[in-house]
């Protein structure tokens, strides 16, 4: 007795959307991967070049047995205060760098500060018996947290800000 069955291909390694014939085109708008060789809206042709680049970056892994390509989840940015730190010490001593271990201990400082001064201003909004917070409310907590000169200086610079942010 002969038998006419056939194992499915593996989807994943062989077949028409295998990882080593398609390509990702995020840059020419597109969401789904395309095979090499397929013409794209803008009538060029995916080359293999691409291929490579983005298998050897991990971009994409394929989906179970035929479906399409499916994207690698990216971890969640958390949000730092290191972009403009560095901005700030580029500005006052352009020759300085800072270490990662450095940078973390002035992010830290960063977030203690602003929770200080968003709890001290709370308290004004509640002394107050106010609901919505205004410059007032933190220009005051400013002058509370920070000690004589300093708190001018923060206020001057902070009020400065929120001018030419109207302004744009």
């Amino acid at each position: 007795l002969t038998s006419s069955f056939k194992a499915p291909r593996d989807a994943r390694t062989t077949g028409p959307r295998s990882p080593s014939r398609c390509v990702e085109t995020m840059g020419k708008g597109l969401k789904s991967a395309k095979m090499v060789g397929e013409v794209l809206e803008d009538g060029s042709k995916v080359p293999k070049e691409k291929v490579k680049k983005v298998m050897a970056a991990g971009k994409f892994r394929t989906g179970a047995l035929g479906e399409e390509p499916v994207r690698k989840r990216r971890k969640k940015a958390t949000q730092t205060y290191a972009l403009y730190i560095y901005k700030v010490l580029k500005q006052i001593h352009p020759e300085c760098s800072i270490s990662k271990r450095g940078m973390n201990i002035m992010n830290s400082f960063m977030n203690d500060i602003f929770d200080r001064v968003a709890t001290e201003a709370t308290k004004l909004l509640r002394t107050n018996k106010h609901k919505t917070l205004s410059n007032r409310e933190l220009e005051t907590a400013v002058k509370l947290m920070l000690p004589g000169e300093l708190s001018k200086h923060a206020v001057s610079e902070g009020s400065k800000a929120v001018t030419k942010y109207c302004r744009a």
